[in-house]
This record gives structure tokens, C-alpha cells and sequence, in this order.
């Protein structure tokens, strides 16, 4: 029987944001496989992407998470269909974000009559301020401790740090003094070789700040070798036979030579650190330094020659040299710090790079014609001369078609010709009819521009931080005069983090008002505490009595029911010294439990006293309920239940709350009144594109990848 083609991504909690970089991986391994360097994305798998069918991307422009929670109850389809669902980050250039790696570049068109099939970007300076330098460091110099790594930024890169999974027995180097500017700074590279054991160092060098190297030693492994990878580490079996020395000498050496406030430099020296197995508090990594969007890192090589002048890793060479690769990103910190965040901005590395990668897609095509009918026929809101066309390019030159259906048509000269007339219905039509025939189609489907005015979208941004402030609310009570208050709070904390507490006296009987940081405690505080004895009071426990309340009942069971809750649940009242160590050894006997996500403060950095399980099968989830409710962990007695918030929707709630708060408040009254016919207008528009996302999703194919993206206005 013919395998079929799934997708599995295991992200999960906080992981549930992807950057246009990541969502490209995607998009290039289903549409061309392991051809053209496409590789399988590094945050999910295709299974059996040679039986994909094709893939379908329908983007909705103009609308973003608000929209999709705004108006959830109109998307039945969507919601209930695609089973997953992750945050995207903003782009600059959403379309050249999603077709190739020059996301953050203008395109500049080619000049009248040039017949190339590219062209030069150019980013204008006013885009400078987007730069992701500028938005990381500013514009102003800074010393170097500005550019020291945290330990949040080393913890999330995969540093060795003190008390880390797998660091156990690393050697610490002992270098605790405290970091000024004027603080040394030393280049560090490895050369590893693939052995029985995994990672381990052959050759080790360290540079000081004049360039001068200290270190450059040949290290023989303790396990048996398997693949000396002598074409990027240059060591052969020859060359390692006499060696005596071993990783702990190499430990010993670096030990003695760094001195007490020493700051290591190096691209992506989190591989070598773990590779000697040491442990060092103080790093500038120039991976990170020299900022890219979306997670992306440019090459050591690229930065050497772009910036330095420089030409390292030379292909007639056999191997890489560490001593010159620790000296380039030493050179390439010095730059950075010496020059400033402003003027390595000025540099345009992205459109260096791209002009670099142009030229190699031109030269490889050895001035090869397309093959006649593979040009792209319909393009959405950019030209078509996309900063990095490698990816369309790609599908053309193999023989496919891609297809690009929205309000805009391409005429004879390339340029884009508005064609506002085609209206949603017309597109989804032709996207009926051609989208077989396509290996590759984006559908874009639009709202038109009175639905986009900033007036409109902070009326909606306040309409849904007001409904979500009163699902995340309970009044309490009534109390008696004298009521202890911190039994009251002890007992409702039992059901998830507290926001506020605020004691309400206007009533004949004091009440209390709570709202809660996850939408899960509130529905637990009403279930479980509605008619209970709490502080000497039997007690009644209910949300806010409001218009926008009055579907609250609703939206909680469709959340429960939604695909992305599917076999998790939210377990309350864990104590704020339990780890997550603690939990994973705690919930170890239950059955199929797949991941644990303990939610933390996004601005103190500290877990809350609750936490998600998700389970494979949802048999599981429900049997975990039954044993957990009154568990206790550590002294504290536990409360759990279905979750309503996936781990993307935590996220946003929580920025929702603490963000939008006081921009949504200005809006007046009377704005607010004249926000209800576009919102009923509205309401209709996203019932009848969720109708049109239906309509054509009916229509694909077995094993076609479909992907609904709302990436927004900003």
C-alpha cells in the first residue's frame, strides 16, 4: 500500500512560536525534498514527503491571532480541521519572508528594459531602524559587557552551565571575577571528530586580543574514531597517532592560561565549550552578535569576508584552521564594540549576502533558459523580483508550476497591476479549478482595505482584551465582615496564578473580585469552589455579568473541545519550589504522558504554580484527571482539568493582558458604538471565508500539506 505523508510537530508551551525562517524550512522540504539543499525543517518532521500530493498555502493578509480569536466561533472549520496551530513573528516582507531568506530586504526593480530575472536590493535607510542590530543593541557604542551573552541567552543556545542536563563532571574554569569593559578578551575554536562516544576534540586553539595565538594543540579522543571529517577539520588518522595529550590536559592548559575575568569569543562556541566539556560564565558569541531575523545566523566565512576583508576556510585548503577561525571572530567582536551597532548596520550584510547568493544561482544556471510555461502566474502584495528567488526559482527550473492567486495581476513588464475587482469568491473559483494542476500554490484572500483602518483594529484589540479580562474574572462571596483574607487567597491560588485580588465593600456582605493569569484557574475556581465552605462561608462563585460574558459558556466548551487540547490537561496548586525535575518524576507513572509544559512569568522569569500534560492518547488525559485531582505533591494538594489555552494562546493572553492594557482604555464610548456595524460586517466576512477555506480544502488532494497562515499588518 502506498505510505502516506504526515506531518508531526512536537512543539509545545512557550516553543509554540515560529519564526518566517523556520516556516520556510517547512514550506522548501515539502515542495522540493532533498534536492536544491532542502533539508527536513529543524522544529518538525515530513513523514514521506515523496508522496506529497503538493502543498497549499492560504494566506489571509490583513488578519492576524486577533482576528482568529476575535472571531473563533465563526472559524468552525479551521479551527476543528487543522490540528496544528503556532504564533508566527512579525515580518517586515511577509512574501519574500515566506519565498526566501532576503525577508527584510525592499526589492528594487530592475531597470526599464533589463531582461535578468533578478535584481539588486537595496534596503533603504529608513529601514535601518528595523535592523535586527539596531532593535537588539540600539544605535549607540557600548563596552564590551553590553555583548556578553546571559545566562538566559546561553541556557536557550545550549551553553554548558553549572547544574544543566548532560554537564555533569564538565570542568568549570574557575574565571568568576566580575566583567568591566576593559575586561580581556580571548578567541576560542575547536576542531572536532565524530567518534564511537560522539563530539570530540582533535584540535584546540585560543588567541588574546592581538591576534597572537597561545594555544594550538592537537588532542587525541578517548573513544575509537568514526569519521575524522578531514575535509572541514583538516585531521587525519596519520596526523593524530603520535598525539599524546588528552581532553584533560587541553582542560588543565585553559585553566592556567584564561585569567580570573576572562571573556571567551567565538561563532557558535556553545559546540566547542561542549565539545571540551568546560564550563565558562562570560562569552560573546559573534553567531548572535551580528543579529539576523528570525533565528537565522550568518557564516563565519561570509562575516570574515564581509566586514574583516577577510578570506578564511579557503576551499583549496584541506580543512578549516582554528587558530584563524578564532582569530576572525575575535577580530569580528573588536569591530562590533570598536564601531558600534550603527555604523555594522550601515554594512547591509543582508543584501551582501544576497547579492552573493544572486550571483551564484546565476552563475550555476550557466545562463540555462526557464522552460517556457514554469513562469509564476499570479503574484500577490510585492513585485515579483523577490530579494532571494532562489525558492520559486527552484520549483521552475524543476519543471513545476507554482501557482500565486490574490488581487493582483502580473502584465507583460513584470510589474505588479492592482486588480481590486476580483473578489474572494472569483479566487477561490479559479483556485477550484487550478490548484490540481499546481505542485505549489499560495491563495491570498482579502478583506479589502476599510477593514484595516487602525481605528477598527484597536476597537477590536480592546474588545478582546475586555473579554478576556472578564473570562479570566470571578466575584466570590459572600463573606462574612471579619473574613480572613489570606485564607481566601491561599484557597482560590489553589486553582492557578492570581493576577490582583481586590475586596468589594459596596455590597451589604464583603465579596471578592480575582483575576486569574490562565483562563483554566478561572473555570476551576468556578467548578470547584461554587458552593463550597471557604474562610467560615458558604460562598458562591461566578464570572462577571456582561454582554461580552454572556457566550463565555461557549467559547469554554468549544476551547475544551478544540484539536490543539486534545489530550492535555492543566494540573493547579503546585508549589512555587517544585522544578520541573520534581514534576517529571512526579507524573513518571502516568501513562502516555508525552510532554510536561511549566508556564513561567514572561517578565520575572519564574514558573507559575501550574502547569500542562500532554498525553498521546486523550484515553490517558482522562484517566490522569481521575488520579491527580487531590494528589499531593511536596505537602500541596492538587486540582486539575481539561485545558481550554494551547501553549501559543497562554503566551498571548499573558501579553494581552500586560501590553494592551492601558493603549485599549483610550478608546472612547462612542468609537466603541460605532465599531458594531463593521464588527457584524466582519463577523459575516469570516464565516464566508471560512466557508472558502473549507470549500477548498475538500477539494485537495490526498497527502497535500496545507498551510492558513495570518501574519498581519505589523
Amino acid at each position: 500500500q502506498e505510505k502516506s505523508s504526515r506531518l508531526s510537530a512536537a512543539l509545545f508551551g512557550e516553543d509554540c512560536e515560529i519564526s518566517h525562517d523556520q516556516l520556510y524550512e517547512l514550506l522548501k522540504y515539502a515542495a522540493l525534498g532533498k534536492g536544491h539543499n532542502a533539508t527536513q525543517p529543524s522544529w518538525c518532521r515530513i513523514y514521506h514527503q515523496s508522496h506529497l500530493a503538493g502543498v497549499v498555502v492560504v494566506v489571509l493578509p490583513e488578519m492576524s491571532q486577533l482576528h482568529f480569536y476575535k472571531f473563533y466561533l465563526q472559524f468552525k472549520h479551521l479551527r476543528k480541521v487543522f490540528r496544528h496551530r503556532f504564533t508566527l513573528t512579525p515580518s517586515a516582507n511577509f512574501l519574500a519572508s515566506l519565498c526566501g531568506e532576503g525577508a527584510n530586504l525592499k526589492p528594487q526593480n530592475t531597470a526599464q528594459g533589463s531582461t535578468s530575472t533578478s535584481s539588486e536590493c537595496i534596503p533603504k535607510s529608513s529601514d535601518l531602524q528595523c535592523d535586527p542590530i539596531i532593535l537588539k543593541y540600539g544605535e549607540k557604542k557600548q563596552g564590551l559587557t553590553s555583548y556578553i551573552l546571559t545566562s538566559e541567552e546561553q541556557k536557550k543556545n545550549d551553553y554548558p552551565m553549572k547544574g544543566s542536563p548532560g554537564c555533569q563532571g564538565y570542568v568549570h574554569t574557575e574565571c568568576d571575577q566580575q566583567r568591566t569593559d576593559s575586561s580581556p578578551l580571548f578567541g576560542l575554536d575547536c576542531e572536532m571528530c565524530l567518534t564511537a562516544k560522539g563530539n570530540e576534540v582533535t584540535r584546540v586553539s585560543l588567541v588574546d586580543a592581538q591576534g597572537q595565538c597561545l594555544l594550538n594543540e592537537l588532542v587525541k579522543p578517548e573513544s575509537t574514531v568514526v569519521n575524522y571529517r578531514t575535509r572541514f577539520s583538516g585531521i587525519t588518522k596519520k596526523m593524530l597517532l603520535p598525539v599524546k595529550t588528552r581532553l584533560p590536559d587541553i582542560q588543565t592548559r585553559l585553566k592556567k592560561m584564561l585569567p580570573p575575568d576572562a571573556v571567551l569569543v567565538g561563532h557558535s562556541l556553545n559546540a566547542d565549550l561542549q565539545a571540551l566539556e568546560m564550563i565558562h560564565p562570560s562569552v560573546i558569541d559573534t553567531s548572535l552578535l551580528f543579529a539576523r531575523n528570525e533565528g537565522r545566523r550568518f557564516k563565519l566565512k561570509f562575516l570574515a569576508r564581509a566586514v574583516l576583508g577577510k578570506e578564511i576556510q579557503c576551499e583549496e585548503r584541506l580543512g578549516h584552521d582554528p587558530a584563524e577561525d578564532a582569530r576572525a571572530s575575535l577580530e569580528l567582536a573588536q569591530f562590533f564594540i570598536e564601531q558600534g551597532p550603527a555604523k555594522v548596520a550601515e554594512l547591509n550584510l543582508e543584501t551582501l549576502l544576497t547579492t552573493e547568493k544572486l550571483a551564484e544561482v546565476s552563475q550555476n544556471k550557466a545562463a540555462a533558459l526557464q522552460p517556457q510555461g514554469c513562469r509564476v502566474q499570479k503574484q500577490l502584495n510585492e513585485p515579483p523580483h523577490l530579494s532571494k528567488p532562489c525558492f520559486l526559482e527552484c520549483l521552475q527550473v524543476t519543471g513545476q508550476k507554482p501557482l500565486l492567486l490574490g488581487r493582483q495581476e502580473l502584465d507583460s513588464s513584470g510589474l505588479g497591476q492592482s486588480n481590486l475587482s476580483a473578489s474572494n469568491k472569483q479566487i477561490l473559483q479559479r483556485a477550484l479549478e487550478d490548484v490540481p494542476l499546481s505542485t505549489f500554490s499560495i491563495i491570498q484572500f482579502s478583506l479589502g482595505p476599510e477593514y484595516i483602518t487602525s481605528h477598527l483594529l484597536a476597537g477590536l484589540c480592546e474588545q478582546v482584551r475586555s473579554k478576556l479580562t472578564d473570562m479570566l474574572t470571578i466575584y466570590a462571596g459572600p463573606f462574612e465582615e471579619s473574613f480572613c483574607l489570606k485564607s481566601v487567597k491561599k484557597e482560590f491560588g489553589r486553582c492557578g496564578p492570581i493576577r490582583s485580588l481586590t475586596v468589594i465593600t459596596e455590597t451589604y456582605q464583603p465579596y471578592v473580585c480575582i483575576q486569574y493569569e490562565v483562563l483554566e484557574a478561572a473555570q476551576l475556581a468556578v467548578e470547584s469552589l461554587d458552593g463550597a465552605e471557604v474562610a467560615g462561608s458558604c460562598i458562591k462563585v461566578q464570572r462577571p455579568v456582561s454582554a461580552a460574558a454572556l457566550d463565555c459558556d461557549v467559547l469554554i466548551k468549544e476551547l475544551e473541545l478544540d484539536v490543539e487540547n486534545e489530550g492535555v490537561i492543566y494540573v493547579a496548586g503546585l508549589k512555587k519550589s517544585v522544578t520541573e525535575m520534581d514534576l517529571q518524576e512526579e507524573f513518571s507513572q502516568l501513562e502516555d504522558l508525552e510532554t510536561l509544559f511549566l508556564p513561567k512569568d514572561l517578565q520575572s522569569g519564574k514558573h507559575r504554580n501550574c502547569c500542562f500534560l500532554k498525553f498521546q492518547k486523550s484515553e490517558s488525559a482522562l484517566a490522569a484527571l481521575e488520579v491527580i485531582n487531590g494528589w499531593t505533591v511536596k505537602g500541596s494538594k492538587l486540582r486539575s482539568r481539561n485545558a481550554l489555552t494551547s501553549g501559543h494562546l497562554w503566551r498571548w493572553i499573558w501579553q494581552m493582558n500586560h501590553s494592551n492594557e492601558k493603549q485599549g482604555r483610550n478608546i472612547s464610548h462612542e468609537k466603541m458604538e460605532q465599531l458594531s456595524d463593521a464588527e457584524q460586517d466582519l463577523r459575516k466576512k469570516m464565516k464566508k471565508l471560512d466557508q472558502h477555506i473549507k470549500k477548498l480544502y475538500r477539494s485537495l488532494q490526498n497527502n497535500t500539506l496545507c498551510v492558513v497562515l495570518f501574519p498581519g499588518m505589523n
